[in-house]
This record gives C-alpha cells, structure tokens and sequence, in this order.
C-alpha cells in the first residue's frame, strides 16, 4: 500500500528507499543569503522526499532566508553569524545526532542539487558510511575548466588513495551521512575552506570509513551566493592543496559506532 502523499510510480523514492528509510533521513541544507530561492528548494525537497525532514541552517544571512525556509516548511536553524558551509554542516550533524536521526544528506539551497539523486544515495548508505554524488562520472553535463578542474583531478587521485576507492569528484556538495559517519561529522568536521568537502573525507576514510560516489547530474544554480567566484579560480588551486595537507596532518580518529554498514 502506498503511503498518502508517497510517489506510486515504482521507479520513485518510495519503492528504492522506503517511506521508513525516509523517515530517519534528515536533509541538510547550509544557506547564506539565499531568500530568492530556498522556499522553491526546500518545497522541492518535500515533494521529492515525503517523510525526511529538511533542515536549513541559516549560516549568518543577512536576507531573509531564515523566514522564507520558515514559510516553506523546514526547521531552521539559525546561526549567530556566517561560519561557512563546514561550520553550517557541522551544526546539521549535531542537530541529525541530537535528534535521533540515521543518516543526513547535504543539499544545497541554490538549487543546484536534484533532490531526485537523494534515493540512491540513502540506497548506497546501507553498504558504506559516506556517499559522494558524483558530477564527473558519467551522468549529466557538468564542465569545469582551467586551474580549478586540474585542482580537482588532482585531489581525487590522492584522496582515492587514501580512501581505497576511485573517486572522481572530492569536492562535490552532494554526499550523504550513515550513522557512523555522522556520529563522527557531528563532532569534527572540518570548517575551512574546502574542509567540508576534501578534508571531510580524509578525516573519514583514516578513521575507518568507508566511502563510495554514485553518478548524479548537477544543476545551474537558481540563484543566491556562490561561495567562489570564477576569478578566485588560481587561489583554489593554492587552498585545494593546503586543504589535503592540513586534513593529512590532523590526528587519526576512531569511530565509537561499531556497526558497519551492509554487516
């Protein structure tokens, strides 16, 4: 019996993940300054998810984007001021732990994200701790040019090393949490620079993560703040480096969650 307001289609959310796999699913969604866009995000969230809970934690905007996540439907959660989108996940992570949630999938409130991937990440979830929504491996037409591609070719090679896996995009914004990760996100994950995306990872895989990436297709983003810009393209290249060094000097952590995913 398909659950009311759940897709009946057999090819949507509710026959690859289930409404319960849903249920103890939190979506987070770091924003700065996106009011022009996040209500339509965090109502294409719910349409696509029914049963998870979205979360968007207002990372010290200046806009209104706390009152029109609010008017939307999500819980937010407001920050003092602007940590970054490390400090904002990492806010996320505790919030999942604090209440009871499994596993917590980052989308972002530009739009940029698809919530229709969000599936088959939770599905990958049930075999590995960390799970990356991949925009170089085969699905979609996302191009990225000049230092910045070769900053991420080169990140990827190291961090697949270090992680036992091929991996081709470390610095993709799309990645979901299972329960050990996010017991472990929930109290240190990196809030630098490029600390949510690469570091986070090395931090994972040195304390006994496992991780995989799934092919999704990416988006123009909608709108709002680009935490980049295209002329700060050879700075990247700089940060992107200093970033895998700082996360390979940080002491290995342990896991306090035993099970492991699959097992």
């Amino acid at each position: 019996m398909t659950a009311p307001g759940a897709p009946s289609d057999p090819r949507t959310v509710g026959s690859i993940v289930g409404m319960s796999l849903l249920q103890q699913t939190l979506i987070v969604m770091p924003a700065f300054n996106e009011s022009a866009v996040v209500g339509d995000v965090v109502r294409e969230v719910q349409a696509a998810l029914p049963g998870a809970t979205v979360l968007v934690v207002n990372d010290g905007s200046a806009d209104d984007t706390a009152a029109v996540a609010r008017r939307a439907g999500a819980t937010v959660l407001d920050l003092p001021f602007n940590l970054g989108v490390g400090g904002a996940m990492r806010a996320g992570f505790k919030y999942a732990v604090a209440n009871g949630f499994r596993y917590a999938v980052q989308v972002d409130s530009d739009g940029q994200h698809d919530p229709s991937g969000v599936p088959q990440i939770l599905d990958a979830l049930q075999r590995k701790d960390v799970v990356i929504g991949a925009r170089f491996a085969g699905v979609g037409d996302y191009e990225t040019r000049g230092p910045r591609r070769w900053a991420m070719v080169v990140l990827a090679s190291v961090v697949s090393r270090i992680a036992g896996t091929k991996l081709t995009d470390t610095t993709s914004g799309f990645r979901g949490a299972g329960p050990r990760a996010l017991e472990l996100f929930a109290e240190h994950y990196p809030a630098e620079y490029l600390g949510d995306t690469v570091e986070s990872l090395v931090l994972a895989a040195r304390a006994g993560c496992s991780i995989e990436q799934i092919p999704v297709a990416m988006r123009v983003r909608a709108g709002g703040t680009p935490s980049h810009a295209p002329f700060k393209a050879m700075i990247y290249l700089g940060r992107a480096a200093m970033a895998l060094v700082v996360a390979l000097w940080r002491p290995r952590l342990s896991l306090r969650t035993v099970e492991v995913p699959g097992s």
